[in-house]
């Protein structure tokens, strides 16, 4: 099941660049999408029925985290996928895109579906491999308008990723150097199974060092400030599908390989120090995003920032510890993936009707584009912790965590940074929703509509109620991380 689906996505990028007609590589795009999105629930389904399951002479590995992350990658990317048909459509009709880089979209579409899903699944240290696979593939979606201003953005991301990953690299060789005192020189010295079996017995001073590289590694690639900077403009300056699925789903996959590191580090480090780390880079990731999003012009650049702002606010879940903590940051995880995929197609809607990222440019959204307006007001109270919608409950929850573990100070900051952005962040919103347009009313397509439909059921639903088996699967996670 676990070649399956990682076989998948990479076939459906063949096929797609052998298609012939827009409509045919759309059909094999959504067909792909919906192929990888029954394998990995399937597999989801498999992992939580019977426990982990080890493929590939022991390469690669599901456990229950590993099933999380499966899901979040097959969901997003599914809705994504019907995103894209109205979205690039209406790209290619208007004349931006051409039929040949339709089709290389579609083909790179898949192969980064296919390299986000090896992250979830692989079982060793070379997930740091998978990871820099997600760079490069990201980062030629990131060029395919060829403008100055993507490519510039591609070339950033890419440096300073790149110099992430480096320091990733130091902390995984590190953490092979203290498994091979106590494994040997074997393989099995590099796989997740093994290595947290014996993780208790690791040099305590050379997994700190570890887990400081890797820390800012990940954290460069999950956009933790301060090695946050490329986030923005990567962002606002890719295809919004592109966008939603880096903000939704890749800084989630490198936020996975920090908590996987994170469970290593902690059995020979004990909890306080990786736990102050991670709870110091979040209060600084969502101060350093206070002042962005309250001033902020762009309205991508401003659901970047807000990026940032729930990587850190994951990290503080997983700093504060404890089953509360865990818990809400697991949570935490999928509840922003849906909800800030929602915003990123709410915004490409608006940026296809409005032809500006610019916020001054833009009012009345509710008029122009009813639909639109009305998913974009809900998204924007979702992504801001309102009540009653899943954020809420997941940012709840990890608050208490703090309080709960005594981390007073912490929990105080992170209310405070939360109550300031949600005035800048709503404020800016309601500029662009109220107001009057001169804009003929109508939507951009029915595809984006649907597929900003689908994420707003996860939105609202989980905010009311999880259902048991999804509870028991967070709670696995819980188990693992712990």
């Amino acid at each position: 099941m676990i070649e399956y689906l990682l076989i998948a996505p990479i076939l459906i990028g063949i096929l797609c660049f052998f298609a012939r007609s827009k409509k045919e590589v759309e059909a094999i795009s959504l067909t792909g999408s919906i192929t990888t999105l029954v394998i990995g629930l399937t597999l989801v389904e498999n992992v939580y029925r019977q426990g982990v399951i080890i493929s590939w002479t022991n390469a690669l590995f599901a456990d229950a985290f590993s099933a999380f992350i499966v899901l979040i990658v097959s969901i997003v990317g599914f809705v994504a996928s019907i995103y894209s048909i109205g979205y690039m459509g209406h790209e290619f009709k208007h004349g931006i895109m051409d039929f040949r880089k339709l089709k290389i979209y579609y083909v790179l579409f898949h192969i980064f579906m296919f390299t986000m899903l090896l992250v979830g699944v692989t079982n060793n240290l070379g997930l740091w491999i998978a990871i820099e696979m997600t760079t490069l593939v990201s980062a030629l979606l990131m060029i395919l308008y060829t403008k100055k201003s993507s490519v510039e953005a591609a070339w950033k991301y890419m440096i300073i990723c790149t110099v992430g990953i480096t320091f990733a690299l130091f902390g995984t060789i590190l953490t092979y150097y203290a498994a091979v005192k106590i494994l040997g020189e074997t393989g099995d010295a590099l796989n997740w199974t093994s290595l947290i079996a014996v993780a208790g017995q690791f040099d305590p001073t050379i997994m700190k060092l570890a887990f400081i590289f890797i820390l800012i590694g990940y954290g460069t690639k999950a956009g933790l400030a301060p090695m946050h900077t490329w986030l923005p403009d990567a962002h606002s300056e890719a295809p919004t599908p592109v966008s939603a699925l880096l903000s939704g789903v890749l800084l989630n996959c490198a936020m996975y390989g920090i908590i996987r590191f994170y469970t290593i580090a902690t059995k020979s480090t004990g909890p306080d120090f990786t736990g102050n780390l991670l709870i110091i880079f979040g209060l600084l990731s969502l101060g350093v995003a206070v002042p962005f999003i309250i001033l902020q012009e762009d309205y991508k650049r401003m659901l970047a920032y807000s990026s940032v702002e729930h990587m850190g606010i994951i990290a503080l879940g997983i700093g504060f510890g404890g089953v509360y903590g865990i818990f809400g940051a697991v949570l935490h995880m999928f509840n922003h993936a849906m909800t800030k995929s929602l915003m990123f197609f709410g915004a490409g809607n608006v940026l296809l009707k409005y032809e500006t990222k610019e916020i001054g440019k833009v009012s009345g959204i509710v008029k122009s584009m009813p639909a639109t307006g009305a998913m974009l007001l809900i998204g924007g109270l979702a992504i801001t912790g309102s009540p009653p919608f899943s954020i809420f409950l997941s940012e709840f929850t990890i608050l208490s965590a703090g309080f709960l573990q005594g981390n007073i100070i912490s929990s105080v900051l992170f209310l405070l940074f939360m109550i300031m952005i949600f005035a800048g962040f709503f404020n800016n919103l309601a500029k662009m929703t109220f107001g009057t347009s001169g804009i003929i009313p109508g939507e951009v397509s029915r595809w984006t509509l649907g597929a900003m439909a689908i994420l707003l059921v996860f939105v609202i639903v989980l905010g009311v109620y999880i259902p048991p088996f999804f509870y028991e699967m967070i709670m696995k996670v819980v188990a693992v991380v712990r």
